[in-house]
């Protein structure tokens, strides 16, 4: 028989299918993870065979294979299988067989946000994707309430402390100038993504986000699935993800 080797909890949480890393990681920071009845410390290790307790709750290991899509978020959903108080989730849309399934986020978009949404019960694949060190592009499409001040854009670049935190964007393309409107328009290219990150940084210079989609990560960008749609991503596209 194979020896078990302790591993982070946070990571045997994550690879249960619980939630992702970063979360089973808060979780523990509050106090709300007990290994064989103690509540841990964030950085220690159990085995799986270890009574692991989340929110009071057990938590079991499946031999359920992996499975990772994409979801074409709508507006008006919130990214989150946890909250007892949410009207809808992106999982209300998932087809009945694929909600049986112990999925979640890997990377959120914000309740007003839309796009592209990678859902996986893969822990590992989540950790990548969620990493500060991961460094994986992301690239949005942006409308403002009002035109783009071009002088504002190596702002943008620099970055700001704001509310706490340091927001910048990697990247910043304006569309092109073709019809009324398109100077409120552009691509923001983000290799981070702290909590409400590109709102929160036009909003540090006086600009209103009115529409946010993702539509690539990675290599993979959302192509051909109908909003609210899903598509299940071969092991191919997976790696495309992560490159």
């Amino acid at each position: 028989m194979k020896a078990q080797i302790p591993e982070r909890v946070q990571k045997l949480i994550s690879n249960a299918g619980i939630c992702s890393r970063r979360e089973a990681e808060k979780l523990i920071e509050e106090g709300q993870v007990r290994v064989n009845g103690k509540t841990i410390s964030l950085g220690e290790k159990a085995l799986a065979s270890d009574a692991i307790f989340v929110s009071n709750k057990p938590i079991k290991f499946s031999q359920e294979s992996s499975i990772t899509l994409v979801l074409n978020k709508p507006k008006g959903f919130i990214c989150s299988n946890k909250d007892p108080y949410a009207v809808q989730t992106v999982f209300d849309l998932l087809p009945s067989d694929i909600q049986k399934k112990r999925l979640f986020c890997a990377g959120r978009l914000d309740k007003d946000s839309e796009g592209l949404l990678v859902l996986t019960n893969d822990g590992d694949l989540a950790n990548k994707l969620t990493h500060p060190s991961a460094n994986i592009t992301k690239r949005y499409r942006v409308t403002l309430n009002r035109d783009l001040n071009y002088s504002d854009i190596p702002k943008l670049l620099a970055g700001v402390e704001f509310e706490g935190e340091f927001l910048k964007a990697d990247k910043i393309i304006p569309a092109p100038k073709e019809k009324e409107g398109d100077q409120r328009r552009l691509e923001v290219y983000l290799s981070h993504g702290k909590k409400r990150e590109i709102r929160r940084l036009f909003e540090a210079h006086r600009y209103f986000v009115k529409k946010l989609v993702r539509f690539q990560i990675g290599s993979v960008q959302l192509r051909n699935v109908a909003k609210g749609g899903i598509k299940i991503l071969s092991k191919k596209e997976i790696e495309r993800l992560i490159t």
